[in-house]
């Protein structure tokens, strides 16, 4: 696992304002990213079921995507310190967790291995992909060595480094071997359907932001690589892989127009003014 970076006694985290994760979660189309994983993990017969029968997500999926974001945020722009808490609570949680599968009944523990690393890949495969079709300029090279950077938030979350892809080959591998075990169960149903309409905030759930939202989330799922599309029957939408990418592109350019306190979220404004203390201007 990375030591924290240190500069001018001024602790910048696991990463630091150089690696390529402060450029791929700096920015606000990490929550497009983050539905695309959601659509992602919920392929996989357990872990959706692992979900569903210990998540909170139908009764409160805004706390629940607070708390996932802040979580990346935490491991991505916290101290060291804050980020090993963080991890340290998450895997609490995971340990006292338990699913039954839904095709043989069998229990089975929510930190299996097998399940973190899917639920790691698809998280950090989503985020990249998303920003690099959302126009953040990542070469191949940035995208292998964004992998490997975040072998230590798989290693934060109980993973053995050596058992998670690292590079866009090794994934792309991976995906295609799991693709066997994976399938649309009920759960997995219900849960691509709550993503286009889950239960808004009060006085929110027949205004625009109820359209602005479904947006969002169609961008997310026209995102994903043509097989998981194909699996969820592409759920009759008519987004591509074109039409995705422009729509992820134009995206991110309305939100670089944000000020600041819009455009970043306090951990990561907190984690700017400690390199910028530090006399470093990272661009995000």
């Amino acid at each position: 696992m990375h030591a924290a970076t240190s500069v001018d006694g001024g602790d910048l985290g696991l990463f630091g304002p150089d690696s390529v994760s402060w450029r791929v979660h700096g920015n606000l189309l990490l929550v497009v990213g983050g539905l695309r994983a959601l659509f992602l993990q919920a392929l996989h017969p357990r872990a959706m079921a692992g979900v569903a029968e210990n998540s909170d997500f139908r009764t409160d999926p805004w706390g629940r995507l607070y708390r996932t974001g802040d979580y990346v945020a935490t491991v991505t722009f916290g101290t060291g310190d804050e980020a090993r808490r963080a991890a340290a609570r998450v895997r609490g949680i995971h340990r006292r967790l338990r699913g039954h599968d839904p095709f043989t009944g069998a229990e089975f523990r929510v930190d299996d291995p097998e399940l973190l690393r899917w639920t790691h890949v698809c998280e950090v495969e989503s985020f990249v992909t998303t920003a690099r079709r959302g126009g953040v300029r990542l070469t191949d090279a940035d995208v292998d060595r964004y992998y490997t950077e975040q072998l230590t938030a798989a290693e934060l979350v109980g993973l053995d480094p050596a058992t998670v892809p690292a590079s866009a080959d090794a994934i792309a591998r991976y995906y295609a071997e799991m693709q066997p075990r994976l399938a649309i169960t009920r759960d997995a149903a219900a849960a691509a359907a709550f993503l286009f309409w889950p239960t808004m905030p009060r006085r929110l759930g027949y205004t625009p932001a109820r359209g602005g939202w479904m947006g969002v989330t169609a961008v997310a799922f026209g995102l994903l690589p043509g097989w998981a599309r194909r699996r969820y029957g592409g759920l009759g939408l008519p987004v591509g892989d074109l039409g995705a990418t422009l729509a992820a592109r134009s995206l991110r350019l309305a939100t670089t127009a944000l000020p600041e306190r819009y455009r970043h979220s306090p951990k990561v404004r907190a984690a700017l003014h400690r390199a910028r203390r530090a006399g470093l201007h990272p661009a995000l």
